[in-house]
């Protein structure tokens, strides 16, 4: 793995960064429709990223197939959703709550956000590297431009993800240091994810359509599951629906131009 990859690799890892630094910039609370546009704007990049970074080179790899060029890619998908709905039931959900009061509940439920957002990252880490081992295997229909335009994309994903995590814990008491050290933490497991899959690319060539369909039905679950009820709670506002528009848009502009 060459310093370029490496560093394409932790774009994503940044963008969350970035994100938690929020809490320094921010008021104490973050505000609903600030929310509902944040959540909305991820939303729409990861659905994008899933269906043109990953599902459909996933079917282009499985050309070979014919008519049933889609079936790896409707396999991995479900794996995916299935994988991220074991995880939904055996580990904290992502939206912690904390009826309970004192500060070890409040520690308590930190903690537990904190590693339920770590946990949902580890497919958009497996999603930059497997699309990263895509290009170095040549398995699949992906350019080092396109595999940069998912990173890229998951970054500016990551970065109202980064904020989502930061703020609340900042509301909740903890200092904006910690904060925002919680925040960022939650996107190291992506670069870790993303390396493993590129170290042992040459060992997933013959799944490799999975690996990318696999990781799109991760992301999809997430999306569904946790940002699109955050970009609709509340009073009603369309305010979440227009950033998904603005998301998808933008980041499926930069998988065509950059793919």
């Amino acid at each position: 793995m060459n310093v370029l990859t490496l560093q394409v690799i932790l774009i994503p890892f940044l963008g969350t960064v970035l994100g938690a630094a929020c809490v320094f910039l921010l008021r104490r609370e973050m505000g609903e429709s600030l929310k509902r546009s944040l959540s909305g704007f991820a939303a729409g990049v990861m659905v994008a990223a899933s269906v043109w970074s990953l599902l459909v080179p996933a079917m282009d790899g499985s050309a070979g197939l014919g008519k049933f060029a889609f079936m790896p890619a409707v396999v991995g998908f479900w794996l995916g959703i299935l994988f991220l709905l074991f995880l939904d039931n055996v580990v904290p959900h992502m939206h912690a709550n904390h009826e309970k009061e004192g500060p070890a509940s409040k520690l308590s439920g930190t903690a537990m956000l904190v590693f339920a957002v770590t946990l949902h990252n580890i497919p958009e880490g497996m999603a930059v590297g497997v699309a990263y081992a895509g290009f170095l295997s040549g398995s699949v229909d992906i350019t080092a431009l396109g595999a940069l335009a998912l990173s890229i994309g998951i970054a500016i994903q990551n970065f109202p993800e980064g904020a989502i995590i930061s703020m609340p814990l900042r509301a909740e008491g903890l200092s904006k240091k910690r904060s925002f050290v919680y925040g960022a933490l939650s996107g190291a497991v992506e670069p870790v994810a993303a390396i493993l899959m590129v170290v042992f690319a040459e060992h997933f060539v013959p799944v490799m359509p999975y690996l990318l369909s696999f990781a799109a039905g991760a992301m999809i679950y997430v999306v569904v599951e946790e940002l699109i009820p955050e970009m609709s709670e509340g009073r009603h506002s369309n305010v979440g629906t227009v950033f998904f528009a603005v998301g998808f848009s933008l980041m499926m502009a930069l998988d065509v131009a950059l793919g």
